[in-house]
């Protein structure tokens, strides 16, 4: 078997690390402290085509696939998770149904702009009582004439706040069903910013959806085959929330090994303190697993695969390693790491996030258990 990276894959790699080193990282303490990406960041992210990266060259996309894409993810993931939540709900999700689930007639006309960064997607089925336990959605879509109307509301929606294209679902008459909303019809509200502990740059709203009128033709997939969207979607979604945990990681390892070079206590670098060392073994072999899960999953998604618990085991994984590691940085960093003026204090608020969206945790250990019982590990 061959586990090394292809050339393309390669330079993905070596372009988005310069990318983000030029552009983002710089950036990364102003968007943590303002509550937002700059729209001039934004563009440029989509002028080098890593909004689409995934996707076909023939919808507007790289084509890179999902190991493309989780290495592009990763190399962000070291400098701005804002700006990585950002680009994961537009295309890991957003975006990612309509590719999954979408007629020909809508891949067309919707996956080029949101490619390029002309328009911003966003995925929204969570609600004030549809959290973990998804199917229990109240938004409705009723059909009348040539239209739905969708009315309900959504809530803690990453990219809400500035998507053009929302990826939502709604019960109807056949069960929940997945719609194409632009949020410039009316009846389309974002009511409001959520204030948050980490992730602070990234848009999260709650949405209304108030009498707004869907065309019939913006039905994502079957009717009532929704709820499979949703699932499938998340699959991918899962699957690079864990390259992004991994990318994190990685970064924090790096800062951790210089300082503790760089840092003296007792008359030498405290890398010389067995207690330090053990704290970056523990966290050089778990960045090591992650890794491996990361782009084994990601070569199953590429090879048309079902990944629905290797990637919610990727996931599981990923984000409570990264909380690990992130605590043993802060523990290595001491008092400098809790302070606001270093990233370690951002990465430690920013990291928290990853074992609750895209399914908590404990949603990912049922779907886990539910695979094996029902399939057994194959």
């Amino acid at each position: 078997m061959d586990f090394s990276f292809t050339e393309e894959q390669t330079m993905i790699r070596e372009m988005t690390h310069k990318f983000v080193a030029k552009e983002v990282k710089p950036l990364a303490d102003q968007i943590d402290g303002e509550g937002r990406i700059p729209t001039e960041l934004i563009k440029k992210i989509s002028e080098q085509g890593f909004l689409g990266i995934y996707f076909p060259e023939e919808y507007g996309g790289a084509g890179a696939g999902e190991i493309g894409y989780c290495i592009m993810l990763e190399e962000f993931s070291r400098a701005c998770a804002s700006t990585t939540t950002f680009i994961g709900a537009h295309e890991s999700i957003g975006t990612m149904a309509i590719y999954l689930d979408g007629t020909e007639e809508q891949k067309r006309k919707y996956l080029p702009p949101l490619c390029s960064g002309e328009k911003i997607a966003a995925f929204a089925i969570t609600e004030p009582e549809a959290g973990s336990d998804a199917a229990n959605i109240k938004s409705t879509a009723v059909l009348e004439g040539d239209h739905y109307l969708l009315n309900g509301t959504k809530t803690y929606i990453s990219n809400g706040g500035i998507a053009d294209i929302v990826t939502t679902f709604a019960l109807t008459d056949r069960g929940i069903s997945a719609f194409i909303v632009e949020t410039d019809s009316p009846g389309f509200k974002v009511v409001r910013e959520e204030e948050k502990m980490g992730i602070k740059g990234t848009s999260t709203a709650e949405l209304l959806f108030e009498g707004l009128r869907v065309p019939q033709e913006n039905l994502l997939g079957r009717p009532g085959a929704g709820f499979i969207t949703a699932m499938k979607t998340l699959d991918v979604g899962r699957l690079s929330l864990a390259a992004g945990c991994l990318g994190a990681s990685k970064e924090l390892l790096d800062m951790s090994i210089d300082y503790s070079k760089q840092r003296v206590q007792f008359g030498q670098p405290i890398a010389q303190q067995q207690a330090i060392q053990w704290m970056l073994a523990d966290m050089s072999t778990e960045i090591s697993a992650m890794e491996s899960f990361v782009y084994h999953a990601a070569w199953l998604c590429d090879q048309g695969k079902r990944i629905s618990r290797i990637a919610a085991e990727a996931k599981l994984f990923c984000s409570e390693a990264l909380d690990r590691i992130v605590d043993r940085a802060m523990q290595i960093h001491g008092g400098l790491g809790y302070m606001k003026k270093y990233p370690v204090e951002r990465f430690y608020r920013d990291s928290r996030i990853n074992r609750i969206f895209e399914g908590t945790n404990e949603i990912q250990r049922l779907v886990i258990a539910r695979n094996l019982l029902k399939r057994g590990r194959k």
